[in-house]
Parts: structure tokens; sequence; C-alpha cells
């Protein structure tokens, strides 16, 4: 396995920030998007990618880069440091006006773990990241669950009953995972399948904060994979994934 430095953990926490700048940027009308035949989520998308890349390849020319925007190499697969980005998580909301619920993902997979990652969320000023990632909050009286803003996710549904737990929906996956990271929720759990940059950073912040994460059978989840597809999804405080992976066996 390849070796880690405390340089890649700064590294993602920094390139995720200065493509949340550029998002902000973009979607406060600085750049002349009239000219680019785009809508505002399409040339967020594109330029925070292009930026993303040229960080990462200005940094670590021999490493390789997954990104949910760019052309996929297999070679990847037999690399064992992988960046795994989405350089813009949660579209749709980055396009409604007010809504803060999207975030930029930048992760450092080592031989499949999910060792470095960021996750910044740019209308918050925020970024949580494996480079000095928090510590997990008090737990609240009540069960709080966080689920898809966009569409149904029966699992969420069925723990609330069981657990006698709170719904909300939110966008964004990396928003959803880092609401369990600060506190504001308890479990994130997702049906349904997602891509691998929709979690990779996400899940790399939630283990180095000593929050629980894994499939929703309780395996954990690996990356830089032939196959992109991540059927399912848990993230949770630690005392809860117990009962949780017992309910959904």
């Amino acid at each position: 396995m390849a070796k880690i430095s405390e340089l890649d953990h700064e590294f993602a926490s920094y390139a995720a920030t200065e493509a949340g700048k550029l998002l902000l940027e973009i979607r406060a009308g600085s750049h002349n998007l009239s000219s680019s035949n785009l809508d505002l989520g399409a040339y967020g998308d594109i330029q925070s990618h292009g930026l993303l890349v040229k960080l990462i390849s200005d940094q670590f020319p021999n490493d390789m880069i997954l990104s949910e925007e760019g052309s996929e190499d297999q070679n990847r697969t037999s690399k064992e440091r992988v960046w795994i980005i989405d350089p813009l998580d949660g579209t749709r909301e980055y396009c409604i006006e007010g809504r803060s619920d999207w975030a930029v993902h930048v992760a450092l997979s080592n031989n499949g773990i999910p060792e470095v990652g960021a996750v910044a969320l740019p209308s918050f000023g925020m970024t949580y990241s494996t480079f000095r990632p928090p510590h997990t909050p008090i737990a609240s009286d009540t069960i709080r669950i966080i689920y898809s803003r966009t569409r149904s996710v029966p699992v969420a549904e069925f723990l609330s009953e069981e657990l006698n737990g709170d719904l909300f929906r939110m966008g964004s996956a990396g928003a959803k995972s880092m609401a369990v990271v600060n506190g504001d929720a308890d479990i994130y759990v997702h049906s349904g399948g997602q891509y691998e940059w929709d979690s990779c950073a996400p899940v790399a912040v939630a283990l180095a904060s000593g929050i629980h994460a894994s499939r929703l059978d309780g395996t954990p989840l690996r990356y830089n994979q032939k196959d992109l597809h991540v059927p399912d999804l848990l993230i949770c405080r630690k005392e809860l994934a117990d009962p949780v992976l017992t309910l959904l066996r």
C-alpha cells in the first residue's frame, strides 16, 4: 500500500476549498456564463473539474484522477493512489438560489481504501477533511435520519419507524454526510445507487471523525473498483451502527 502523508490530507482540504470558492464566484455571476452556452450547473461542474484536475496534476503528477466530469481511464484500477473527485455534488441545489446543500468532494483512494478526503460546503464557508477531522458531537435525545431531497428512500422510512426517529431531507451526499459529522443528524442512509465520487470523500471524512460508514449490510466501502456503482450507503454515529445494521439484516 502506498504511503500517505500529511501533505495529502492538507492538499485535499485546500483543493476542495479552492474549488468551492470558484463555484461561489460563478454562482454570484462574476463569470461570463452567457458566452458559454451552458447552464449554471453544467458550467460550474466543468470549471470546478478543470481547477481540481490542474491542482492535483501539478502537485501529484504520478497519481491518477477519477472525476464525475472526466473521461475514465481503466488503467486506474492498477494504481494504488487514485484521486476521486466530484467537482460539484448537488448540482440541482447549486442552481437554486438560496440553497446551501451542495458540496465539493476531493478524496484519495489508497489501494481501494478511502484514506484521504475533504468535503467543502462553500455556502457555509466550511471544509471538513481528514487533515483536521472534527470530533463527533454529543448525541441528541431524538434520532435524526437524513435522506434524499428528491427521491423516496424506503429504508430511511423503515428506520424512522423502528427507531422512533425524525426524518429530514437534504440535497448533496456530501452535505448529508457532513450533517452526521457535525451533529445535525445521526444517520444518513441511501439506497438506490450512487457512484464512487458521490461517497468517497464523505466516507473518508466520516471515518476519520469516528463516524461509522459502510454498505447497508455492514461490509466496508472500497473504491477505485472496476464497477463504479455503489449500491447503498450507511453513515451514522458509531453507537447506532449495531442497532441499525441489526434492523437492516
